[in-house]
């Protein structure tokens, strides 16, 4: 018996390992996967009442396309919109990036007797030239990547909505043997996911809101795309909202005289973070969603190591799925219970 023990866990050590390479490895198949696991999980309950209410299923399936449809076009409109106020913008912005940087940097040159030669501007001075070419092309990879992976996902949601693949029956064939268990389970999952995704694009939504009227008020540049950029940085848990806010605190910081009215711009900034991430969408999340603090940030950094930001977005609803798995299971309902920790800290998204 002990020997079989020893057999598994060497077998485990080695497996594991593999698994995770071959996760990184597959990464362009595995992201738009999983994303369309999430995305499915969202129509399954919709899919289920018009079935009840005898709609066809190619007709539930255009139903959802077309729902999909309609939010890119939204979304679509969104990054047009941010896109004309960048471009139609009139902002002499890297004059005012070079004005700040020399009312900051010429003290700290006369302090400690830094020559620099006469007329050269800062920016040339103390930051290396960016390599154009590099930078374009690795943009145009980005979008590339980004338009493959969204249309893989889009066709790996409907392969999920038509039913071509069923998680409860995998669930029910590979992890949980017995029927009754593995459509509990599935449940669970499905609906802490949904409340999840839902609550996520809801808080993220009106913290973009925030942001964006925040900009217009205190009359800082790009709106839309600051609100664009939080509303997106804030499904990556508890990082996201900080980066956001030190993002748009730089960017003020060039826009904004160092006076008072900076100052009050990041703490209006600030609060619309704390209220929505560190007030609201704990209450919203339930204690369905209690995991420690230490386990969401091994989580972030694992996630994002193997399948880097979409990973970072992925890792909170993976980690929810793990852990309602391994509660099921006398053996390893002690590390579901670890990941909970002794007291049960909601996620949070505060600063």
């Amino acid at each position: 018996m002990n020997e079989r023990r020893t057999t598994n866990i060497m077998v485990l050590i080695i497996v594991l390992p593999v698994f995770f390479y071959v996760l990184k490895l597959l990464s362009f198949i595995f992201i738009p996967l999983v994303f369309s696991l999430f995305i499915a999980l969202m129509f399954w309950p919709l899919m289920r009442w018009l079935r009840k209410r005898k709609v066809s299923k190619i007709i539930s399936l255009i139903i959802v396309i077309v729902i999909i449809a309609v939010f890119f076009k939204l979304l679509g409109e969104v990054i047009h919109l941010s896109s004309k106020e960048i471009l139609a913008s009139d902002n002499n912005l890297f004059e005012k990036v070079e004005l700040k940087l020399e009312s900051l940097i010429i003290p700290l040159e006369s302090f400690f007797g830094i020559e620099r030669v006469e007329g050269k501007s800062i920016t040339l001075h103390y930051f290396q030239a960016i390599d154009i070419s590099k930078t374009f092309g690795s943009t145009l990879d980005i979008i590339g990547n980004t338009i493959t992976m969204t249309l893989m996902t889009f066709f790996f949601a409907i392969l999920l909505l038509a039913e071509s693949l069923n998680i409860q029956k995998v669930l029910n064939s590979t992890i949980l043997r017995q029927e009754f268990s593995s459509v509990k389970v599935f449940m669970r999952i499905e609906k802490d996911i949904i409340t999840f995704i839902k609550v996520k694009f809801i808080i993220s939504f009106f913290t973009g809101l925030g942001f964006t009227l925040a900009c217009y008020y205190f009359d800082v540049s790009f709106p839309i795309f600051w609100g664009l950029f939080a509303f997106v940085i804030n499904f990556v848990q508890m990082i996201g909202s900080v980066i956001s806010v030190v993002l748009l605190s730089l960017f003020a910081f060039v826009e904004l005289d160092t006076t008072g009215t900076l100052l009050f711009f990041i703490l209006v900034i600030s609060l619309v973070q704390v209220i929505m991430g560190g007030i609201l969408e704990p209450i919203f999340m339930g204690k369905s969603f209690s995991i420690n603090v230490i386990t969401i940030l091994i989580m972030l950094m694992f996630w994002g190591f193997i399948w880097g930001i979409p990973g970072m977005i992925l890792s909170i609803p993976i980690t929810v799925f793990i852990k309602i798995i391994l509660e099921q299971f006398p053996k390893t309902k002690v590390i579901a219970d670890l990941m909970s920790g002794s007291e049960l800290i909601p996620i949070k998204n505060d600063l």
